[in-house]
């Protein structure tokens, strides 16, 4: 299973960023806050609520905060570099010309409306020209290889968890098109709701492509009913998070023993290469219960299903009613208004396809050398702080604070974008044929993963995009990494004070180096191996902490009945809690951090977790809400905003922070892990 975890003589020598903010009011905006209420009450009120009140969410938005302002100023610098180039002589084959004809061909609506659905004509002819069940595999492979889709299940060429520098084939639990298991298995309102929303959508999409009303009605129940039965063969997300439960290692010959109907010799033959010696197979009884449908379902059902998975894969790249379509189903999921703006699909779609082209453009214009210099030097005084932290543990034994620490050292940053560009050869793009471009995408980067198989591990590439905002750690790679996008305001400024730099980007810093310490990433060793490195009674100790810090969001309330999950959401909540104790021992190293001075009206240590607040600012539609409650790891903003401050003294102290307060946890209360 491949996992990134996303964010999103040492105490004199750390280094200061800046010492004086130029203006300090546009880093902290007394007009975003509500101080007529205790920060004790209510701190995301206290430090963000006007700024909520006056910012509604934009119609074509799911929600809005400080992470959604970062995209669209970055989406809108993305759509500047694409239209800056078109019209251009530049030559064929050169960056600019690629993603110039990308964009140029996602963008012509009127050559689109023209197709129809004729470029995804000949898929739909080949499923139903099958006769065999035999044939019902072959097809999923011909359709996973040519980029058209990926049924049933997930496959993907990655680490070995237990010998990571070896590259082998991962297979998982897949098949169903609603965001979770979940909303299958449960019948309360919500869930109904959206299952019946979930079928009108099957039936539109199979209605144009001609299939007659009342034939469309009978295949969208038809595949509700087998999505069901993949669902219910599908792990939690919650068990999917123990990397132990998830690696299981069979010998090809085992595992085709074991699901005959896959017939994974031809399968991987289909793929254009050797059946391997071995596969890590993350849920097996998925595939078990998955042998055993293909084994009893009519062939006709699998090709109405097959023929599903074209049409959901394809309809957002098609014309305008299959687009239509797809949008109002969203929109019972997310609760959006209108649909996005087409420039902003296209150039999000441009990104995700060709980053790395894309990419190299975006880095010459909107990233400075010096940013990536201040970021390598916020990553040290991060390291370093978190070392202190590590030496100070109370709970920990010095036999595995040495281990603890050995694998900070061994972390690698990578900040800003890549030193090696990928650069995509062999990658046809038109200008004028958009679905063709995004097939062809999909086909080359499946031949790009599969080409891995039996490589060594390129420890060069990137899992996210320069434009991202976003961070993330890899525990196979035992590396942290942030990409050009996400070093703005309001994570980072290079005329900020250090208590906003460090509330902001370097609690990000922070919260990535802790999720190689989380529940999940703390069970990879320094090499990025899973492999134990804890004493018995130490790991027992940091069990009992994660458990408590597991209640404690367990205990918050998103709509009506719905809770945050504890256990679902423990990661990033450790990251959280980690980050920010790691970020604020790294800022009381600084002259400001050291200092009582206050800037605008507040002290540097009310800055830093002011500077923490608005990061987390926002507003979220309801319905996206219930969806992410399920289906994100990530607490909501809200919660992200108290759940650690409410654990940290240093917080209590900067707002006065008492007995009686709605926000008070006695001190033995606060939930301290690193």
């Amino acid at each position: 299973m491949r996992k990134k975890y996303a964010l999103l003589g040492l105490a004199l020598m750390l280094g200061s960023l800046s010492l004086k903010a130029q203006n300090p009011s546009k880093f902290i905006d007394r007009a975003n806050m509500n101080l007529s209420v205790k920060p004790g009450d209510d701190f995301v009120t206290y430090s963000n609520g006007n700024w909520v009140k006056n910012n509604p969410i934009p119609a074509k938005e799911t929600r809005w905060g400080s992470f959604n302002q970062l995209r669209d100023f970055n989406i809108n610098a993305v759509k500047t570099i694409l239209e800056s180039t078109q019209g251009t002589k530049a030559l064929a084959g050169s960056v600019e010309k690629r993603v110039a004809d990308f964009y140029a061909a996602a963008m012509d609506s009127l050559a689109i409306e023209k197709l129809g659905f004729t470029p995804i004509q000949s898929d739909l002819n080949q499923i139903q020209s099958l006769q065999f069940k035999s044939q019902i595999v072959t097809e999923i492979a011909r359709l996973r290889k040519s980029g058209a889709a990926s049924p049933l299940f997930s496959f993907y060429v990655g680490q070995d968890r237990k010998q990571v520098e070896k590259m082998v084939p991962q297979l998982g639990q897949g098949g169903t098109s609603l965001p979770d298991r979940d909303y299958y298995l449960k019948s309360d309102a919500r869930s109904l709701k959206i299952q019946e929303a979930f079928k009108n959508y099957v039936s539109t999409l199979f209605q144009l492509i001609g299939t007659s009303e009342a034939q469309a009605k009978l295949n969208a129940e038809s595949i509700f009913q087998l999505e069901k039965k993949l669902a219910e063969a599908q792990m939690s997300r919650v068990e999917m998070r123990d990397p132990y439960k998830t690696y299981n290692k069979f010998a090809f010959a085992d595992f085709n023993q074991k699901t005959p109907a896959f017939n994974w010799a031809m399968t991987f033959q289909d793929y254009g290469t050797n059946a391997p010696d071995s596969m890590l197979v993350s849920a097996p009884k998925f595939f078990e219960s998955a042998n055993k449908l293909l084994i009893e379902t009519p062939i006709e059902t699998w090709k109405t299903y097959l023929t599903w998975n074209v049409l959901k894969s394809s309809a957002a790249y098609l014309s305008s009613p299959f687009v239509k379509a797809n949008f109002a189903f969203s929109q019972v999921l997310s609760g959006q208004k209108v649909q996005t703006p087409r420039w902003q699909r296209m150039s999000s779609l441009t990104d995700g396809t060709i980053g790395e082209l894309l990419g190299q453009l975006y880095v010459a214009k909107y990233f400075k050398p010096e940013a990536k210099a201040r970021m390598v030097e916020l990553v040290a005084n991060l390291r370093k702080a978190f070392e202190i932290r590590i030496n100070q543990l109370d709970w920990m034994s010095a036999e595995t604070k040495q281990k603890a620490k050995d694998k900070l050292h061994a972390f690698t940053p990578k900040i800003g974008y890549p030193d090696k560009w990928k650069n995509y050869d062999g990658l046809e793009i038109s200008s004028t044929e958009f679905y063709k471009n995004v097939r062809n995408a999909g086909a080359w980067g499946f031949q790009e993963n599969i080409s891995q198989i039996g490589k060594p591990v390129d420890r060069s590439k990137w899992g996210m995009t320069p434009p991202t905002v976003n961070a993330y750690y890899s525990p196979v790679m035992n590396e942290i990494v942030f990409p050009a996008g996400i070093l703005q305001f309001p994570f980072f400024d290079a005329k900020a004070d250090d208590a906003i730099n460090y509330g902001g980007i370097g609690a990000v810093i922070g919260h990535e180096m802790s999720h190689g310490f989380d529940d999940s990433g703390s069970q990879y060793d320094k090499d990025g191996t899973l492999r134990n490195w804890w004493s018995k009674e130490d790991l027992a100790k940091f069990k009992a902490k994660t458990e408590l810090l597991g209640k404690q969001f367990d205990a918050y309330t998103i709509l009506d009945t719905l809770h945050v999950n504890g256990k679902l959401t423990m990661g990033e909540n450790i990251g959280d809690l980690g980050g920010l104790n790691m970020a604020y021992e790294a800022f009381k190293m600084t002259k400001q951090g050291k200092s009582k001075t206050k800037l605008d009206g507040f002290t540097p240590d009310q800055r830093f977790f002011l500077a923490w607040a608005q990061v987390w600012r926002g507003t979220t539609l309801p319905e996206t809400a219930a969806q992410l409650v399920q289906t994100d790891p990530h607490s909501p903003n809200e919660f992200r905003t108290i759940g650690t401050p409410v654990n940290m003294d240093a917080w209590y102290k900067a707002f006065d922070v008492k007995p009686g307060d709605k926000l008070y946890k006695k001190p033995e209360d606060r939930i301290k892990i690193w």
